[in-house]
């Protein structure tokens, strides 16, 4: 097994805690308030998505187009992807095309929905727990710590989220933690390998390489 897959063959329940994760952001409806605090940011989205995936056999069957569409439209207005993918690339970012960029952000984006679309379908009876804000935080590194709770022990999922300025603000997703296992810290150090040995693109063409296997049939 390569490392560029270890987060997320740790086992079955960091996958379901992960997928809630990246499912359980997206339903949040209409614009929230920049008054809006993080933690009911966090309780108000997770829970309703929850509700809305146990009751859509299609999407709990990891039909991976459904997936896609939801991550599009519903969940990537409140990540702010492009953040989570310059910190999992690191320093190379930077010196990055805008187009290696933008392929860098679709097929990382398409990995992550792929890998984890198939805990979907665990899901049953869990709720997401949300526990008291530490105070005195940065609003542009604020973590809120949940526990998804149903069958079997609680499940540790933390969110990092950043405050955007200016009209329309509020609170934006840009890592999460799986059983103390950051998202963005454990992709770099793989990303970091592939870049070091072959630049930007080997990593893009690594990334997309996975992607198509992925996509094969079982």
């Amino acid at each position: 097994m390569d490392t560029l897959s270890s987060f997320i063959h740790l086992n079955r329940r960091h996958a379901l805690a992960a997928v809630g994760a990246l499912a359980l952001a997206g339903l949040a409806g209409p614009a929230w308030s920049s008054e809006e605090a993080p933690e009911a940011f966090i309780g108000r989205i997770t829970n309703d998505t929850l509700n809305t995936i146990k009751a859509d056999k299609a999407l709990r069957s990891g039909d991976i187009q459904k997936l896609m569409q939801l991550v599009d439209n519903q969940l990537m207005p409140h990540v702010n992807f492009r953040r989570m993918t310059a910190l999992a690339t690191g320093p190379a970012w930077r010196s990055a095309t805008p187009e290696q960029q933008k392929r860098l952000q679709d097929e990382f984006k398409t990995l992550l929905v792929r890998t984890y679309s198939g805990a979907l379908s665990q899901i049953t009876d869990q709720v997401v727990v949300v526990k008291p804000l530490r105070r005195g935080q940065d609003d542009k590194n604020l973590v809120v710590n949940t526990e998804v709770r149903g069958k079997g022990d609680p499940i540790q999922l933390d969110y990092r989220l950043e405050k955007t300025p200016g009209q329309g603000s509020g609170w934006m997703i840009f890592d999460l933690n799986v059983l103390g296992v950051w998202l963005v810290e454990n992709y770099r150090n793989q990303f970091t390998k592939e870049i070091n040995a072959g630049g930007i693109d080997a990593l893009i063409a690594s990334l997309t390489a996975r992607n198509k296997s992925n996509a094969k049939p079982a």
